[in-house]
């Protein structure tokens, strides 16, 4: 008999500052999911609560996105998401720009008509499913 495969799931975090917006793959690694909206502190609650996330989805990889500036070079908001990384040496951690997804992502909520004026977790969780598409593709 030959192996079976063992199945993961690749996490996306849109790390801000008051808020990680989380998204998973499903295990073909084709498609993106938003899944949760944690906030950030305390962080070692938050960086607990996603890792227990990526045990229950069998992650092995984390992206992470960072805020690029459009003149390409990276300001305090990019260090603060390498450092958040750090929280999880033991995962793949691999970096994505994430330029412009927070006015994608409220674009694309307000064309499916949700209002996530009162609620702007929505806009965390669908800036971390933009960003994994990205890596996805």
């Amino acid at each position: 008999m030959g192996e079976v495969a063992i199945l993961d799931k690749i996490m996306c975090l849109d790390v801000g500052t008051k808020r990680v917006g989380v998204a998973l793959s499903d295990y073909l690694h084709i498609l993106a999911t938003g899944h949760s909206c944690v906030e950030r502190i305390p962080e070692d609650k938050a960086v607990n609560l996603i890792k227990e996330i990526a045990r229950e989805n069998n992650v092995q990889t984390i992206v992470i996105g960072v805020p690029i500036n459009m003149d390409g070079t990276q300001g305090a908001q990019a260090e603060d998401c390498k450092n958040f990384a750090k929280n999880f040496s033991e995962y793949k951690i691999v970096f994505e720009d994430e330029r412009l997804t927070s006015d994608l992502a409220e674009e694309r909520l307000r064309e499916k008509k949700i209002d996530y004026r009162k609620n702007k977790s929505l806009v965390d969780i669908e800036s971390a499913c933009i960003i994994l598409e990205q890596f996805l593709a």
